[in-house]
């Protein structure tokens, strides 16, 4: 029986693979640069003389009262063996025969690895994931992954010290890790790609600008997952603004299945549960049927009308309309901005939780009568939301990674109003970004304070 064996695959960030003149800067060369710290502030015993009063702490410390001598020389030290700084760090790929492991572990039936393209992967919200993810918590105990990372210029040593830490957790499923900053390359046969990086926004800048900066990344990004990715590739959009992100790489990627583009709204849903859950003073898991309508943003409606409760509609649960209509929903729409004033942070665990559930909802069959919130393309949808937008809705999936559209629910007046306001908002922002989806001739009117329904804490 031959020992399982382990090779290293040297795989430099994208921007460096046509060049070999940049050094590695990491841990090899900042534990030199210590090691030199450290000789520099060791020095050697003196003899201390007994001249005068002076006292033996002040003697030591100030010299007072020695006999002048020649210092003693430095015992010179062994610099510790660098790593090697033209090698990566943090990039690996494990190869081994199953049959070669434990009989328990060989009694599972190991599938083909999975490949995850994850984009933001220095950031605090895949530090999060990919962790989850590696863990066999995302696809499942018998499923086998290879992460893909994607991060930028200034973010490429940070990404090796993720990878470092992925190596370094021993995951049994992670049977590869490569990193890099060109997305042909990260994306290269993925089967899922995560697009968590997006540019924050700045002070004083509109949302249009927002739009047209975070749009020139996902025209880039749809294109390479169009060019390199599996036709079958399913993609969740987690950077904001979301929706219309998701729109423009998916008008960009036309060899994908535009069913298979995805905005993250699970968050919400999730918020939207753990709500109703203290209202009626019940455990969250007794809470189904949530649905969140539309675009991420404060103009989402997070459906009570057809929410139940222990099986029951939450609204009799309940039996407050007016808490329901005028704290439920702006509770759920500004939670995010709520966390930061009491934390001072924003929601990266509780995204990252939430990127892990719509996955698991894609991977996992829905439970039957039950459906589940994600942002997708509204072609040919059951409910008259115009087409070709990214609006989130009820689906069902029978786990094989597709899903279809739960059809049926009831749209109340209080609803259907909330809707349309939220479907006039996603078609606004996909005219402002019509230029880089192949539609020319739409206007712009996403301008001024009244345009602004960025989810606070998301800006």
């Amino acid at each position: 029986m031959s020992c399982i064996s382990s090779t290293v695959m040297v795989l430099a960030p994208a921007a460096s693979l046509n060049s070999n003149k940049q050094s590695r800067a990491g841990p090899a060369r900042a534990a030199h640069a210590f090691s030199k710290s450290r000789q520099s502030a060791v020095f050697a015993p003196r003899a201390v003389a007994k001249v005068g009063r002076t006292s033996v702490v002040t003697r030591a410390l100030f010299g007072f009262g020695k006999k002048k001598e020649e210092p003693a020389k430095e015992e010179k030290k062994a610099e510790p063996k660098a790593v090697e700084e033209t090698k990566p760090l943090g990039v690996f790929k494990l190869e081994y025969s199953v049959a070669n492991d434990s009989k328990k572990r060989t009694a599972k039936k190991w599938k083909e690895p999975v490949v995850v393209a994850v984009s933001g992967a220095a950031g605090q919200i895949s530090n999060h994931l990919l962790f989850k993810i590696a863990s066999g918590e995302v696809y499942g105990q018998d499923q086998p992954i290879a992460l893909r990372l994607l991060g930028s210029e200034r973010s490429k040593e940070a990404l090796e010290g993720v990878a470092m830490e992925l190596e370094d957790s021993l995951f049994p499923l992670l049977r590869e890790v490569n990193i890099g900053i060109d997305p042909r390359e990260v994306f290269a046969n993925a089967d899922w790609a995560l697009l968590i990086g997006a540019k924050p926004r700045g002070p004083g800048m509109e949302r249009a600008d927002l739009l047209e900066m975070n749009g020139a990344i996902f025209v880039e990004q749809g294109k390479a997952l169009n060019d390199v990715a599996k036709p079958t590739c399913v993609v969740c959009v987690v950077g904001n603004p979301c929706n219309t992100n998701a729109l423009i790489a998916m008008e960009n990627a036309p060899k994908l299945n535009r069913k298979n583009f995805h905005a993250l709204t699970r968050l919400d849903e999730n918020r939207a549960k753990c709500q109703l859950a203290l209202k009626a003073g019940v455990f969250y898991e007794t809470v189904s049927n949530v649905t969140i309508w539309g675009n991420h943003s404060t103009t989402q409606v997070p459906d009570f009308v057809n929410a139940k409760i222990d099986g029951k509609p939450a609204a009799d649960v309940i039996n407050d309309q007016q808490w329901l209509e005028t704290e439920f929903t702006p509770a759920i729409q500004t939670r995010g901005g709520l966390l930061i004033k009491k934390w001072g942070r924003s929601s990266a665990a509780s995204t990252a939780v939430s990127i892990a559930d719509a996955v698991k909802a894609l991977v996992t069959p829905t439970k039957q009568g039950d459906w589940f919130s994600s942002a997708v393309c509204t072609d040919g949808n059951p409910y008259g939301i115009e087409e070709g937008i990214i609006f989130s809705m009820p689906l069902r999936s029978t786990g094989d990674g597709s899903y279809e559209i739960v059809e049926g629910l009831e749209i109340n007046a209080w609803l259907k109003e909330r809707i349309q306001t939220s479907q006039d908002e996603l078609t606004k922002e996909a005219a402002c970004v019509s230029h880089l989806t192949g539609k020319m001739g739409g206007s712009c009117e996403l301008k001024g304070a009244e345009a602004d329904t960025m989810l606070p804490g998301e800006m």
